[in-house]
């Protein structure tokens, strides 16, 4: 008897049994005609092992041969950690050494670094950084905030990973200008630096709208080491600061300043928190959370101005309502670094925008993490700007890898409850069934159509959210579950079987 056939994808290397490749990958989105037949002997069919973990709350990902003690991001400890495939690796014979520069010290950058250092011993590899510090967790910043981690365990590597991994960082090194008809970089000090490829992994700014006295003194944004290390020169017990945007960085800021004792307001402009992740329901039970941290929450508010002398004073509403501030922490979302791009001629919509390879409309320039733009979606969070700083790397260096996207779905753990969100939790009309099931502190929303799940929201206990994505990811038939008369309890009782 033949062997089975199996079919493997060349974007992550999943392995799919069957006579036909999938539709879609299960672990990184690739369509059918990114996977090839991949047959392995009968007689010898070794397990896979295991090279890659990724953190169920942050989506950081850890390379070895077992889950970390605790993440190094969030604090998630082993058991927060799934296993994933590896990325693919090429062996690149480079003739001649490569000047690789890497703009920017995220995880983009860094995993691009990495990525092209391994893909190729020959390449002269240098990361500019326009911070003074040595690259760090970025979303580690809130816990530095809180006082849960110290400035010593802020750094993804120590300076001799640098020097071991001959790799050229530049600190302070801030871009002026990009030449790509020279391939050449200016920079803030007059220097210049010449490249063969270029890596864009500038990331983002914090968005500061335009509302009257946002340029009074102790008005602060949250985005860099340095902006942290103020507000903590500030803060102190009694402090009235107002936390203008209600999304996963103003809640976990909010939370970090009242651990110090700060009375703190957290101002949202929708009716409930998260809304693009969580229905009213669960997210008025977030609130709940939120107030029970002694933080004052109040929806729907639209900002009029903020009032003060030099410095801020106080907060005023579009209703009239004045909230007393002497600090402000302005948390409304970020806005891709782009303007050097653009006026280097660089093809740029929200974000750089790039093709499958990572290349921007330079085919010596590619672009990752949250200064790029793929396939009109720009991530902004932790795995896809890993993932895409590892294949730009290696493409860098002479590999053809191509990036074809990564299911958007939210793991997340916010003021320490996990929370998990995928798909349509917004149902509009009456073809969806949803089930809705609150169990103590915990809620759960199930959204089907014609028989599939299509969107879910877990809050309080995130342990079904791997068998959901799954039945989102493979458009798995749930009929038998639907079948009869079923309730949110039986509903939950089938899935948690599934998994």
């Amino acid at each position: 008897m033949s062997n089975p056939t199996r079919w493997l994808c060349t974007v992550c290397g999943y392995v799919h049994e069957g006579a036909e490749p999938p539709d879609v990958c299960q672990v990184c989105g690739a369509t059918s005609d990114l996977f090839e037949p991949y047959e392995i002997a009968a007689s010898s069919t070794p397990a896979v092992e295991a090279t890659h973990w990724r953190c169920l709350n942050c989506d950081y990902v850890h390379e070895g041969s077992s889950p970390p003690g605790t993440c190094p991001v969030c604090g998630a400890g082993p058991d927060k950690f799934e296993v994933l495939p590896p990325l693919p690796e090429q062996e690149v014979d480079v003739k001649t050494p490569q000047r690789i520069v890497i703009v920017g010290g995220g995880v983009s950058g860094l995993s691009a670094a990495e990525a092209a250092r391994k893909a190729s011993s020959a390449a002269e590899i240098t990361v500019l950084s326009r911070e003074s510090d040595l690259p760090y967790y970025r979303l580690n910043l809130t816990r530095y905030l809180a006082g849960e981690i110290s400035a010593d365990t802020l750094p993804i590597h120590p300076r001799s990973w640098y020097d071991d991994n001959r790799i050229s960082l530049q600190l302070p090194a801030e871009l002026q200008g990009i030449e790509p008809d020279r391939r050449r970089l200016r920079l803030r000090d007059r220097t210049s630096i010449e490249y063969d490829r270029l890596i864009l992994a500038m990331g983002a700014h914090p968005f500061v709208p335009a509302i009257p006295g946002v340029n009074r003194e102790n008005v602060y944004t949250l985005r860099i080491r340095t902006e942290a290390e103020e507000l903590l020169e500030h803060v102190a017990p009694g402090l009235n600061c107002v936390v203008i945007g209600g999304g996963i960085l103003g809640l976990e800021a909010a939370g970090a300043l009242a651990r110090h004792g700060v009375k703190v307001t957290l101002l949202e402009g929708f009716d409930w928190l998260l809304p693009r992740q969580l229905n009213r329901a669960a997210g008025e039970r977030l609130a709940e959370r939120v107030r029970g941290l002694g933080i004052t929450f109040t929806p729907g508010a639209q900002v009029k101005q903020l009032d003060g002398d030099e410095q801020v004073r106080s907060v005023v509403l579009a209703t009239g309502e004045v909230i007393p501030a002497e600090m402000v922490l302005m948390t409304a979302g970020v806005r891709s670094n782009t303007y050097l791009a653009r006026l280097a001629g660089l093809d740029v919509n929200n974000g750089i925008i790039v093709d499958n390879y990572l290349r921007t409309s330079d085919p010596d320039i590619y672009a990752v993490g949250d200064v790029s733009e793929h396939q009109g979606v720009s991530y902004g969070t932790w795995a896809p700007a890993q993932f895409q700083g590892s294949i730009a790397g290696m493409n860098a260096a002479g590999a053809h890898m191509a990036f074809v996207g990564i299911p958007r779905s939210n793991l997340l753990k916010v003021l320490g409850v996990d929370l998990f969100s995928i798909g349509n939790v917004h149902p509009d009309d009456g073809s969806f069934q949803t089930f809705e099931r609150t169990e103590q502190e915990n809620y759960s929303s199930f959204v089907f159509r014609d028989n599939h799940l299509v969107g879910s929201i877990l809050l309080g206990d995130a342990t079904l959210s791997a068998t959901l994505k799954k039945l989102i990811e493979n458009q798995t038939s749930c009929a038998d579950m639907l079948r009869g008369a079923p309730d949110a309890r039986s509903i939950h009782k089938a899935l948690t079987a599934l998994g």
